[in-house]
């Protein structure tokens, strides 16, 4: 299976007897999945299924549907609603009589709403329904356009984080091999720490802090974050290599990523293993961004 965004765009066209009509879908990032439909009266009937089949191929995002229909058999007629017409002169002739008022115009009587009323054009049962039909198949493609380019981005996406991970096993590489890990250099920074005390003071016990010494490097060891960190990469690669909606699970991941990183840098006593570990938290909060776009 392939990786797909969360986000993005289609339109699609379609004509049926006197309709013509237009799918626009946009896709954009959401926790969970959700189609927001926008349709014309008369054509809800099309909700359930639309939602049926976006349900099938889409399991994250928020998808915003807008249908578009225009007839073009016939134009809209106009007609005066002459009983609406008639009490508004009554009530106007009425308050004539107990102020003194211009008589109103024309324009003015024919802008009250409800004077002028829009006539559609009488719709045929058999036509409507085969328009409808004609629009479901339209959603359809536009559907499956959406779904391509979800895809398309998925894979642009996948390549990124790929990317991202061989960039952290870069940077944990030069970790394991950074000259301030080693048990010489840890050994000797320590020694002087140690006898910097010792010539502070008669007062500290050599022995008990070489002890301290001891406890203080086991606790200062990194190898177990690297490891863990090793074992994310390789999940990472694994789910992105197969594809499918993983964007939950990688985002996980880009958080137990974090959590190892942060430990490394909080142990680290070295310059040089702390600059790299800050350079491996960028990089994995650069890779859990990308991840926020993934189905």
């Amino acid at each position: 299976m392939a990786l797909s965004s969360m986000t993005g765009f289609a339109r699609s066209h379609g004509a049926s007897g006197p309709y013509t009509f237009e799918w626009e879908l946009k896709s954009v990032n959401a926790k969970g999945f959700d189609l927001r439909l926008r349709l014309p009266p008369g054509w809800d009937e099309l909700e359930a299924l639309a939602k049926k089949r976006a349900g099938e191929l889409l399991s994250r995002g928020t998808v915003y549907a807008n249908l578009s229909v225009k007839r073009t058999d016939a134009a809209q007629t106009i007609r005066i609603n002459e009983d609406v017409l008639a009490a508004v002169v009554k009530v106007a002739g009425t308050l004539a009589q107990r102020i003194d008022a211009v008589a109103p115009s024309i324009d003015g009587l024919l802008g009250i709403k409800g004077v002028i009323e829009v006539v559609e054009p009488e719709s045929n049962e058999d036509e409507d329904k085969a328009a409808r039909e004609a629009a479901a198949m339209a959603f359809e493609q536009a559907l499956g356009s959406l779904v391509e380019m979800r895809r398309r981005e998925g894979d642009a996406l996948g390549q990124i984080l790929m990317q991202r991970m061989d960039e952290v096993e870069r940077l944990a590489r030069r970790a394991e091999t950074a000259p301030g890990r080693k048990p010489e250099a840890i050994k000797a920074r320590l020694a002087e720490q140690i006898a910097a005390l010792l010539e502070t003071s008669d007062r500290f016990d050599a022995d008990r802090l070489n002890q301290e010494a001891i406890l203080i490097a086991t606790k200062a060891d990194i190898r177990e974050e690297l490891d863990r960190i090793a074992s994310h990469i390789a999940q990472a690669r694994e789910m992105i290599g197969k594809g499918g909606p993983v964007g939950r699970r990688l985002d996980f991941l880009a958080q137990e990523f974090n959590r190892e990183v942060n430990t490394c840098c909080s142990k680290s006593n070295d310059v040089e293993l702390t600059n790299t570990g800050l350079e491996m938290k960028n990089v994995v909060e650069q890779f859990r961004e990308q991840v926020q776009n993934l189905e």
